[in-house]
């Protein structure tokens, strides 16, 4: 019986071996984009959990991993904030130690996940994003700092390339553009010396020309025409975006649900209530696509998103995604924008006011961030966070058609207060 029990014993100690080995880093990567916000992704073989604090002037990202043989001590670093990062083995888990050259507020820095793909080979990954303070941009309204549990990127591999590929749909051609410019030069000489009134736009008629000293009330010159910021919502044009799709599934819950799905029902609803309003309405994905197509990059598929919004001139673009923490308790609606104009903010206030006045759920405020979509988009713009996939009630809401019918509702009423 002593023999048994003690080959028993050794065979459950080489099983939790096995297990605790299971998940295991194999690189640890980094890079740094034009805002200079450093990015460091760390590869695991399996599912693991994480942990960000900061002890000091050094941020310190622990993984529940163990540090693979191939992976290095140390890595050079070529940014603002570090020179360098070491990769300390603990045994049954592994820290990233960054020793920053300032010192950073805790919402300075955000940490997520994105899932192992099999259909391209992805492996699971951790990811911690350090911004640094000069990255943060002053311009009109309060500015706060980014602290969103999950950024809004593809759940692909970031490319040097962030090209957009020839030949995609939703680039507009080479002759396409001088005939826009051509018509933008004939409109500006023909209407020098006319004053305009705000006027609805067509798809056809992308430049209509606004006397500068009304800007602020009816329009604000943009990259190849105007967009609208009052009058009401008859005419307007607007993009809305449905937050991953395709190979990106997003978040995803604790019963499989995919944040995808979610942003697709719910941003048809949207387009639904603006089009009887009379706005013309356009998406980035109408279906369960990457917008840019397989295989792309990050900036590649981001960017094809930000080309639609300015393929059809539209007067704003409004981006829907479902957020996720590994805090399983916290929840509620924020809304993210970018100051790129004046009236961002003004955009992400009306939305987000018009979900904390009339949810249950927390009211997470306006926020600002340095998210691609709409920070590189010409027209005002904003992110909506419907709530928290990884709240197990907000997750039962969210799969509901109230839910989805009210955020929906919502949402349009947030921009036709916006246009009034």
């Amino acid at each position: 019986m002593r023999k048994i029990f003690l080959l028993t014993l050794l065979a459950c100690c080489m099983l939790l071996g096995a297990v605790a080995q299971a998940a295991q880093i194999t690189d640890v990567k980094w890079g740094v984009n034009k805002a200079d916000v450093l990015r460091i992704v760390v590869d695991v073989t399996d599912t693991a959990g994480y942990a960000v604090d900061m002890e000091g002037d050094t941020l310190n990202l622990t993984v529940n991993a163990d540090k693979g043989a191939q992976v290095p001590h140390s890595k050079a670093v070529k940014s603002s904030l570090a020179d360098s990062l070491k990769i300390v083995d603990k045994g049954s888990y592994t820290v990233v130690r960054v020793s920053l050259k300032q010192r950073l507020p805790e919402k300075s820095y955000k940490a997520f996940v994105l899932r192992k793909d099999p259909a391209t080979g992805r492996p699971f990954r951790v990811v911690l994003d350090v911004t640094p303070r000069q990255a943060s941009y002053s311009g009109s309204g309060a500015a706060t700092t980014v602290v969103s549990n999950r950024p809004v990127v593809s759940n692909r591999p970031t490319k040097n390339n962030s090209s957009i590929k020839k030949n995609t749909v939703i680039k507009t051609s080479t002759a396409a553009d001088k005939k826009v410019e051509k018509k933008k030069s004939s409109s500006k000489k023909k209407n020098d010396n006319k004053k305009n009134t705000a006027a609805a736009k067509t798809e056809t008629t992308v430049n209509k020309p606004v006397n500068k000293s009304d800007a602020d009330k009816l329009a604000v010159i943009k990259g190849n025409g105007r967009f609208c910021t009052s009058g009401g919502l008859d005419g307007k044009i607007i993009t809305l975006d449905a937050g991953h799709g395709g190979s990106d599934p997003g978040a995803i819950g604790s019963d499989g649900t995919k944040e995808k799905n979610i942003t697709l029902a719910i941003t048809k609803i949207v387009k639904e209530i603006l089009e009887d309003k009379g706005a013309k309405v356009y998406m980035t994905r109408t279906t369960d696509v990457d917008v840019f197509g397989p295989n792309a990059s990050d900036a590649e598929e981001l960017q094809a998103r930000v080309n639609v919004g300015e393929k059809y001139n539209s007067d704003m673009f409004v981006s829907l995604h479902i957020n996720s923490s590994v805090n399983k308790n916290v929840g509620g609606f924020s809304t993210y924008y970018y100051p790129k104009t004046d009236n961002d903010l003004r955009l992400a206030k009306n939305i987000q006011n018009k979900l904390a006045a009339n949810f249950g759920v927390d009211d997470l405020g306006v926020r600002q961030a340095n998210f691609y979509v709409i920070k590189r988009i010409s027209m005002p713009a904003v992110l909506v966070e419907m709530c928290f996939i990884s709240n197990e009630k907000e997750l039962t809401l969210m799969k509901g058609q109230w839910f989805q019918q009210k955020t929906a509702r919502l949402i349009a009423e947030g921009i036709e207060k916006y246009f009034a």
